[in-house]
């Protein structure tokens, strides 16, 4: 029987972000390797507005998902998808979870990967969330390879992304949700690049001592792992990573 993977995007992103290239590696070395978008994003409609869509919509999303594979998956979660990730697996088990470059599990470091942005584009950052979406945030070549890529990451890379890129709920930095490690039985992979700018290493360190674990930093890479120049090494790592576990 063929291991399930289920990817889950991050902010502003949709399940096209693993499409790219992860879905094709995992599929080609046996996974059965499915992306999930979440509400609003992507191709999936949403109930309300996308204002009104809060991380537990999006916890139920990947439940809704992972149910439809018929089996219990092993969850790969991506920046806010890290963050969903985390609370999904507080009541749902899993073989494995990997988290890359996640949303960290601390209220505290959220709040400063969203100070972050702010401070860096203060203005955008007003206009975002008055008059204007919080697309404006990211969805320019110069503003996408800022937040999500490298200095080093090929011109083409990031303007192919940067159009893709969408508004993003209000909600979606659950600043007030409180997490539970303790609450997690599954094995995680905790994943960070060197060259993060929006998730910072020692966000990505301290969600890792979280849950008992060490993480693993990857170095000349940005936000985006698996569309930088490097992704074939992070997806290699995952790879091996699970198969030590016998998946």
């Amino acid at each position: 029987m063929l291991e399930l993977l289920l990817f889950v995007h991050g902010g502003w992103h949709g399940a096209w972000c693993w499409a790219d290239n992860f879905l094709g590696f995992f599929a080609g070395q046996g996974f059965l390797a499915a992306a999930v978008s979440l509400r609003g994003h992507g191709d999936s409609p949403s109930p309300g507005p996308l204002n009104s869509c809060t991380i537990a919509d999006y916890v139920d999303d990947v439940a809704t998902a992972a149910a439809e594979l018929g089996t219990s998956p092993v969850v790969v979660g991506h920046s806010m998808g890290g963050f969903v990730v985390q609370k999904y697996l507080e009541k749902h088990h899993a073989p494995a979870g990997v988290l890359m470059a996640s949303m960290p599990s601390r209220s505290a470091h959220r709040a400063a990967v969203a100070f972050r942005i702010m401070r860096r584009h203060p203005l955008v950052s007003f206009r975002s969330y008055t008059v204007g979406t919080t697309a404006d945030l990211v969805n320019t070549p110069r503003l996408a390879r800022e937040h999500f890529f490298s200095e080093d990451t090929p011109e083409s890379v990031v303007t192919a992304c940067a159009p893709r890129l969408q508004a993003e709920s209000h909600h979606g930095g659950g600043l007030r949700i409180r997490f539970r490690p303790g609450r997690v039985s599954t094995p995680l992979l905790v994943l960070g690049a060197e060259e993060d700018r929006s998730v910072v290493t020692r966000e990505v360190h301290a969600t890792a001592r979280d849950y008992g674990t060490t993480a693993e930093m990857f170095a000349g890479m940005g936000h985006n792992m698996m569309l930088e120049p490097g992704w074939p090494v992070v997806a290699e790592r995952i790879q091996s990573w699970l198969d030590v576990r016998g998946i």
